[in-house]
């Protein structure tokens, strides 16, 4: 409970997205709960276990994620209850899926709504949805995205321009550590290969299954000991995963193009791993696909690979060209040319990670995430 002689105002965040889920779309929620309490008093509705994973003396209530309805209709009334009590002057949805829940709990209590929106919350591919769920996000008195190119869709499906303001995510800027680069590749047996790192969810929107199969033979030709590291498990929490295993998908591919002995998963890896990952790769590849009624919001592992350090190549795709800076942060190549994206890697691959190019990376990963700390406090919720 929040104490009531605290003279701040309150914020809460109801969202599905949030840890203990994974993805791009939960750590940007919390971060952004994280950025505004220093400001506000908050509070969240989320899915199970969030409570572990919200800043201290933030008031939580939970709902089991599955299946969705139950939990769109439980976080409405927890929602509603939790906006009675605390009187939040802002009711942020963590994305186009609870704006509904956020429009009504604000309105209940004379408060004011707000969406942040990641790419295909605004396209998601349902009748139902376009025709339910967008008319709340377009009521909501401010409407946040992650991108230019999410703001043009938002704007493409009647969001008010004069509502929207774009907020990149930002990220964590480590301490590098060489040590545990060398760890990294000494404890899996990589030796001094050169290492590709894919990072993310395994969906068909990341690539992979076509990155293997018409992009990986021409690195294997140019480098045979190149190894493709994928770390990252089946997007089963995740509202739009196809049916059957990605990973074997991806391996299919690997066996058919004579390159399975270049192909290595992970699975899930803690922060540490992760981040020593980072530091020993020699690349971040991000090969997202453009799928109609799918989209890739903004890149968050690009970003995170900038902060460690790391260059990407990617397809120029979504929102992909906010989180990578084309020449300075990586290679951006024209989407569905597997070709140029081939020859993008190998390229990259003979260019030696000097210090300059390691500075550039957490330089504009630096930027992005300054702004985006700063926003809470003063653009999304005006004092």
């Amino acid at each position: 409970m929040h104490d009531g002689s605290d003279p701040r105002r309150v914020a809460l965040l109801v969202t599905r997205n949030f840890p203990p889920l994974l993805g791009g779309m939960e750590k940007v929620n919390q971060h952004l709960l994280a950025a505004l309490q220093p400001v506000w008093r908050t509070a969240l509705c989320g899915p199970s276990g969030c409570a572990g994973y919200a800043p201290s003396q933030t008031e939580v209530i939970e709902s089991r994620v599955k299946p969705l309805p139950i939990f769109l209709a439980a976080t409405l009334w927890r929602a509603v209850r939790l906006a009675w009590r605390c009187k939040p002057e802002w009711v942020i949805a963590g994305s186009g899926l609870t704006a509904p829940i956020a429009w009504l709990a604000a309105k209940c209590v004379g408060g004011r709504a707000i969406v942040y929106l990641h790419g295909l919350d605004i396209v998601a591919p349902s009748r139902a949805y376009q025709r339910l769920w967008l008319p709340f996000i377009r009521r909501c008195d401010l409407v946040l995205v992650n991108s230019a190119n999410t703001a043009r869709l938002a704007t493409g499906r009647g969001v008010a321009a004069g509502k929207l303001r774009v907020l990149h995510p930002g990220t964590d800027l480590p301490t590098l550590d060489a040590a545990a680069a060398s760890d990294f590749r000494q404890r899996h047996g990589f030796a001094q290969r050169p290492l590709l790192l894919s990072v993310g969810r395994l969906t068909e929107r990341k690539g992979l299954v076509e990155f293997v199969a018409k992009a990986l033979p021409a690195i294997v030709a140019r480098y045979p000991n190149a190894l493709l590291t994928v770390i990252g498990d089946e997007a089963s929490d995740a509202l739009h995963a196809r049916a059957g295993s990605e990973r074997e998908r991806i391996l299919a591919a690997a066996r058919i193009a004579g390159v399975e002995q270049n192909l290595h998963f992970l699975g899930r890896c803690d922060e540490a791993t992760l981040g020593a990952a980072y530091q020993a790769a020699d690349m971040h590849i991000f090969p997202v696909r453009d799928l109609p009624g799918d989209v890739e919001g903004f890149g968050m592992v690009a970003l995170e690979s900038a902060a460690h350090g790391l260059p990407t190549v990617a397809f120029a795709v979504g929102g992909v060209p906010d989180a990578v800076h084309d020449g300075q942060t990586g290679i951006l190549v024209e989407p569905g040319n597997y070709v140029a994206l081939g020859e993008a890697v190998i390229w990259q691959l003979a260019q030696t990670r000097e210090s300059a190019t390691i500075a550039a990376c957490r330089e504009f990963a630096a930027g992005v995430t300054s702004r985006s700390n700063s926003a809470p406090a003063s653009h999304p919720i005006p004092g």
